[in-house]
């Protein structure tokens, strides 16, 4: 190893321990990262800027604004007392629904997009029934990630493989989105034992919710009337995003302003709104993996993940696959699955069927996210609303439940993966 090599890695390993430890605030961590990268010379502040994932950020950031205007309408409110009192107030069947209705926002939006919808949500009913939400949001969060491998815009690298395999939404549906319903099953099955015999809500709170009525929730409802249609819109356009010739990022800024234009809100308050502490932890990240990858050892793990295989379809595939988790699980998956696809295209040039392990690498990349608070996009957004709301989740709360069920969900994955294609 070369020493840039060594001061990379160093510089990595430190982030990750502060972010792991909590020691550290995510955000500060992260910046320090980037700043040692550039201090050592690893990275100039032009190779800083190309490792930032920009499409990622502008659809944070729009999305934030989109969900600052909408909330104001009332419509989260109307939403979450709805589906309590479908559930007739108990705490269990609400879990239940709010799994469901996360997992399929988030493959028909994308997931980061679904728990800035799905949040607030989540802490108003929770509110109202007086249970601690930080098992709904953990619940959401894994949600959100599986319901986002299930399609090609579900999940950033799924957008990355769809492009480079040339698969098409239908592709998606019938290979990941298959496994995803399987994976859905048994996480609702282990969810019952960790969280469902526990939850326990008074009589009297279920009462009080049974007897709300939520058309009252409703602050404006032309606003509401306007952010439905303008959900609806952004929902077809990602869905369409090749077709129309626009990128995603565009629609979520596009789709900001236009509310901002027509909601009638005060953009001081509405921007203010921005989880910004989230989004400079995210550009600090990109950084601090951009510089592992400018210095090559992301290519280096790449390789040597290919060469141990020796060229074997199944145990390619089951590699790609289990690596490809526990590797998003701390890094971003989409530098990683940026790496891997040239390589995987490479085989594919020598003859090999590499069908099989575009899907592997698309499971372990993106259910690989549930394994920690920092495996993906949606977990950072989501703890974040948690937190700013008086509920904090810790990296070691979180990784008790969700690297369990991350390697579970694998192990789904794997079962599936070689009845389908070995």
């Amino acid at each position: 190893m070369s020493l840039q090599q060594i001061i990379a890695i160093v510089i990595f390993l430190c982030t990750m321990g502060a972010i792991i430890t909590g020691k550290v605030h995510n955000t500060v961590a992260s910046l320090t990262g980037a700043a040692c990268l550039v201090l050592t010379h690893i990275l100039s502040i032009e190779d800083c800027i190309d490792a930032v994932d920009v499409e990622t950020i502008c659809i944070l950031v729009g999305m934030m604004l989109l969900v600052a205007v909408i909330k104001n309408s009332g419509i989260f409110e109307y939403i979450a007392i709805k589906a309590a009192k479908i559930a007739k107030g108990r705490p269990w069947p609400i879990m239940v629904i709010f799994i469901l209705i996360t997992a399929v926002c988030s493959g028909m939006l994308d997931n980061v997009t679904t728990v800035l919808l799905v949040g607030p949500m989540t802490l108003a009913i929770t509110n109202i029934l007086k249970v601690d939400p930080v098992p709904y949001i953990i619940t959401q969060i894994m949600a959100s990630n599986i319901g986002g491998t299930a399609t090609l815009i579900g999940d950033p690298p799924n957008i990355m493989i769809g492009s480079a395999a040339k698969l098409s939404f239908v592709d998606f549906i019938l290979n990941t989105g298959v496994a995803t319903i399987f994976v859905i099953i048994v996480g609702l099955i282990c969810m019952y034992f960790i969280y469902g015999r526990k939850l326990f809500v008074e009589d009297e709170a279920i009462a009080k919710v049974m007897q709300l009525d939520e058309n009252k929730a409703i602050k404006d409802r032309k606003l509401m009337h306007e952010s439905v249609i303008i959900i609806i819109l952004v929902a077809l356009c990602f869905i369409f995003h090749d077709q129309l010739g626009v990128q995603s990022c565009t629609v979520a800024i596009a789709a900001a302003c236009i509310m901002l234009l027509i909601g009638g809100q005060e953009p001081e308050e509405i921007i203010s709104e921005v989880e910004w502490p989230t989004i400079l932890f995210f550009i600090g990240l990109f950084i601090v993996v951009g510089g592992m990858k400018k210095v090559g050892v992301i290519t280096m793990l790449a390789n040597g993940l290919i060469s141990i295989t020796h060229g074997n379809m199944v145990v390619t595939m089951m590699v790609i696959l289990w690596v490809s988790a526990i590797v998003s699980s701390f890094l971003d998956n989409i530098p990683f699955v940026a790496t891997l696809i040239p390589m995987i295209l490479t085989m594919q040039s020598e003859g090999m069927d590499v069908t099989p392990i575009w899907w592997a690498l698309s499971l372990g990349a993106c259910l690989g996210g549930n394994g920690t608070l920092i495996g993906a996009s949606a977990n950072v957004v989501l703890s974040g609303i948690s937190k700013n709301n008086g509920h904090p989740i810790t990296f070691g709360q979180y990784f008790k439940i969700g690297f369990p069920m991350m390697i579970l969900s694998i192990a789904v994955c794997s079962v599936f993966l070689l009845i389908r294609f070995a």
